[in-house]
């Protein structure tokens, strides 16, 4: 598996992790094994990380992509508007708050948001986080059970209203994705996906 601790201790060794790098494995894969999680689990990163492989050879700066990646939901409480922000303060803590550190707490931040900043990399950890939109139609839409699992409480009525606001913004943008790359290979099927989502869900 693309998460497991082999392939996280290189990574660990050269982006300078503090402590015990086996330890901070542990945490993470525990933190996106917790049950409050259906999407934004170890699934997830484990696609994201799939998409990083391809799309390396791209990257100015991999190492940091991949270490924002691992970290960009390790705090997840579906009834917070914080996570990113605190998932952001686990890895300068686990990166002991070095300018690297505060650069990929800055990287993780635009997962809220996915809108890029100035850095040179920054389209590709929102392209990457946003992948799942272009996949098969049978992941889109286990996707999309998932999103539901982690949003229980909220009444189907008002669920799917909310829902299809959020898709329909994605769907309203005029570029999707951001990269050459992902454009070519993701933006078609991530619109027939969002528009066959937000049909769905307003049917």
């Amino acid at each position: 598996m693309r998460t497991s601790l082999d392939h996280w201790l290189p990574l660990a060794e050269r982006m300078g992790i503090v402590g015990d790098a086996a330890g901070w494995h542990e945490r993470l894969v525990k933190a996106y094994e917790e049950p409050q999680r259906a999407y934004h689990s170890l699934q997830h990163l484990e696609e994201c990380l799939g998409v990083l492989d391809e799309v390396k050879g791209f990257i100015q700066k991999p190492d940091l992509i991949e270490m924002a990646l691992w970290f960009h939901d390790a705090v997840y409480d579906p009834k917070s508007g914080e996570n990113e922000a605190l998932s952001a303060e686990w890895a300068i803590e686990a990166l002991g708050g070095t300018a690297m550190a505060r650069e990929v707490a800055r990287l993780i931040m635009l997962t809220k948001s996915h809108q890029p900043g100035e850095g040179q990399d920054d389209a590709w950890i929102i392209d990457i986080d946003l992948a799942i939109f272009a996949q098969p139609v049978s992941r889109v839409l286990e996707y999309e059970r998932q999103i539901r699992e982690e949003y229980t409480w909220v009444p189907e009525e008002l669920y799917r209203e909310k829902r299809a606001e959020v898709l329909t913004g994605f769907l309203n943008r005029e570029r999707l994705y951001l990269t050459a790359w992902a454009r070519e290979r993701f933006e078609q099927w991530a619109r027939e996906n969002l528009r066959a989502l937000i049909e769905r869900l307003e049917s």
